[in-house]
């Protein structure tokens, strides 16, 4: 049971596209707003999927993002928008993944792109994706 004066538990959450800050889908418009925690990085590969990345964790290269912590009601609603699904059929796959912060490492949540919805989609190899080169005429 929750004390009146006490805050709803938080968790961390990495984000690196379009919810980091300045994107269109600024995570500090959603409510309740998140609290900023750090600049971050993370083990994966970035892909263009047209107005949104998406990532591929693990490997040798670098995703450049921010870590947050939200309450359960932002969770979910980060979970609605990334299309999470309990099956792991939906867009994004929720994963928990250990983040470095300064230091020390953080346990956050990560929003991984389902593995087939990347195939033929050009890899953004600065792993930032406010960095991305712009698509071709």
């Amino acid at each position: 049971m929750m004390m009146p004066h006490s805050l709803p538990e938080t968790r961390h959450v990495f984000v690196y596209g379009t919810l980091r800050r300045g994107g269109r889908n600024d995570i500090a418009h959603f409510f309740p707003a998140p609290r900023f925690v750090a600049h971050a990085r993370i083990h994966g590969t970035m892909y263009d999927l047209g107005s949104y990345p998406g990532a591929l964790l693990g490997g040798s290269g670098l995703l450049v993002g921010e870590v947050y912590a939200v309450t359960p009601m932002l969770e979910a609603q980060l979970d609605r928008l990334e299309e999470v699904r309990d099956d792991d059929g939906g867009e994004y796959i929720k994963r928990e993944k250990a983040v470095r912060v300064g230091a020390k490492e953080i346990i956050c949540v990560v929003y991984e792109v389902h593995p087939e919805r990347v195939a033929g989609c050009s890899v953004i190899a600065s792993g930032d994706w406010f960095d991305r080169a712009p698509p071709f005429s």
